[in-house]
């Protein structure tokens, strides 16, 4: 049996963990990267949203590029740090990035839906299934063009196949973050069953 935790020298850590990792997620990189461009708030076009997809609405591929890769490793950049003090503090230091990308408290708790932070958290702790992840999604893509409905499949199945590589601390966390995701997409869901989601080049 493992041994048990200490949680009065343990909890410290967990909590710095999520408060690190929330506040390196909550960077809102889409809103600040279009100001900065002098395209003005990316949350008054399109869906709201301060993601690279919306960021893409403004018809700059580059800067839609870079917030995709920012977000990406911003949840990377959590899980790394988290993971020199041990794996249970990477995983919840994980959890706290993908939190404050969905929820960050400078734009009152109204962020992201996670997508490329998924991403890049899962690519920190276990990068056979973040390229799974993006084979997925890709597949999708050419199948259907709907990057929502991708995406959607995607973190669907990465709890699974975290499964089959034996990564079950990872997969419990997973569970969670998939959970969101598809909370965060609710209204995307809606559309693709009215027949009324965008597809990407339409």
């Amino acid at each position: 049996m493992p041994d048990p935790i200490d949680w009065s020298l343990a909890l410290p850590y967990y909590l710095a963990a999520l408060a690190v990792g929330y506040v390196i997620g909550s960077i809102p990189f889409g809103l600040l990267l279009t100001r900065i461009a002098g395209l003005g708030d990316v949350r008054s076009i399109g869906s709201g949203n301060i993601g690279a997809t919306n960021v893409l609405r403004t018809g700059n591929k580059a800067l839609a590029a870079l917030t995709l890769a920012a977000d990406v490793l911003k949840g990377t950049a959590a899980v790394l740090l988290g993971l020199r003090y041990g794996p249970d503090t990477g995983i919840i230091a994980g959890l706290g990035a993908f939190l404050g990308h969905l929820f960050p408290v400078w734009l009152r708790f109204r962020g992201g839906k996670g997508v490329a932070t998924y991403i890049g958290i899962l690519l920190g702790l276990f990068w056979k299934a973040a390229a799974a992840f993006c084979l997925l999604w890709l597949a999708v893509v050419a199948l259907t063009r709907f990057s929502s409905l991708a995406a959607l499949v995607a973190s669907a199945a990465t709890p699974f196949i975290l499964a089959w590589f034996g990564e079950w601390q990872a997969m419990q966390l997973f569970i969670l973050m998939t959970v969101l995701v598809f909370v965060r997409h609710r209204a995307n869901l809606v559309r693709l069953f009215r027949g009324e989601e965008s597809k990407i080049g339409g």
